[in-house]
């Protein structure tokens, strides 16, 4: 600065070298499906339980029936770098993991239902078992309101065991005048 300026001080007229609009995205690129996935495997899904009926022992020969009521469908926003990310995780399918060695798992696209309308059920011999349910999710996303696109791959939550009897009956003949 020469001396005797104050700073602030004009030196020369104003020369414009350049007027344009310069766009910044590819210093900030809005997330990738990938990085979204990043995200979607570590948001708290729910850990579905599981539900059965009879509840708590069951009669050997006639079938236990495996529902959940938790909801299927799960929104959370995120902030990726400050994107606002809105991933909807949709339950895809369901493991019923039964405790029979004879029939490990079942496997459907449904969370089942109580009865009279069960869409999962399995016949069980005398015993106790251990059930289980593990629910494959997948999801959409959306970045600042764009439109949705699928995240690339699915993520697993495994529900509480559930512990329960199947008992034997036995037919007893009784007189019915005693």
């Amino acid at each position: 600065m020469p001396a005797g300026l104050a700073p602030g001080t004009l030196l020369g007229s104003w020369v414009t070298l350049r007027t344009e609009c310069i766009d910044i995205t590819a210093l900030n690129p809005p997330p990738s499906p990938e990085e979204v996935f990043q995200y979607f495997q570590r948001l708290p899904l729910p850990q579905l339980a599981t539900s059965q009926a009879p509840p708590g022992r069951g009669l050997s020969g006639l079938p236990v029936v495996f529902w959940t009521d938790t909801p299927s469908t799960q929104t959370f926003t995120v902030d990726i770098r400050g994107f606002a990310v809105v991933i909807v995780a949709e339950a895809e399918r369901y493991d019923w993991h039964t405790g029979d060695p004879a029939r490990p798992t079942l496997t459907t696209t449904d969370p089942g239902r109580a009865y009279p309308g069960q869409a999962t059920e399995h016949l069980y011999r005398s015993g106790t078992y251990t059930a289980s349910l593990t629910v494959t999710w997948g999801a959409t996303f959306t970045v600042d309101g764009s439109a949705p696109a699928d995240v690339p791959g699915t993520t697993t939550t495994d529900g509480p065991p559930v512990t329960f009897s199947v008992v034997e009956a036995a037919a007893v003949l009784t007189d019915p005048y005693d």
